[in-house]
């Protein structure tokens, strides 16, 4: 199963902002650790926003900030959330497709099975669980000399 780049920056964003958890950031920061364009992650962080995993502070200081501890964005709600349903063959379509095989078909069950599993594995971990190198990943996103996203103001 093959994510969409939606969900790929989804979840990038969501580690770039819990690896500096008690920092704020911007999407200019966040889309140049990963090399991506801004305009891609507008509609990411937005979408982020109205699920409740980031929020957005305005004025000085402000920035993106994480809506809850990364402790519980459980990976498997954010992949259900952007992929929405899982439909990886024609079969899983509204409506099951054109394929002549359909009604007869146990390819389809299968199918089901491995969306299943895959999602199961992915609801046993959160955000936290692909952060807790935090200092690695530090090291690799914020590489400029002197880059400090604005920090949380009291």
């Amino acid at each position: 199963m093959k994510l969409t780049a939606f969900t790929d920056y989804s979840l990038r964003v969501l580690m770039y902002m819990a690896t500096g958890p008690e920092q704020r950031a911007t999407i200019a920061q966040i889309a140049k650790a990963y090399g991506i364009s801004e305009h891609h992650l507008v509609k990411v962080v937005h979408f982020l926003g109205q699920q409740g995993w980031l929020k957005n502070v305005r004025g000085k200081g402000g920035g993106l900030e994480l809506g809850m501890p990364p402790e519980r964005i459980v990976l498997g709600q954010v992949v259900r959330a952007t992929e929405g349903v899982a439909a990886v063959a024609e079969c899983f379509e509204e409506g099951g497709g054109h394929c002549t095989l359909s009604r007869g078909c146990r390819l389809r069950g299968v199918l089901r099975e491995a969306v299943t599993a895959f999602e199961a594995v992915l609801d046993r971990y959160t955000l936290a669980d692909v952060v807790s190198n935090r200092h690695q990943l530090a090291q690799i996103l914020f590489f400029e000399p002197g880059h400090k996203p604005a920090r949380k103001h009291a």
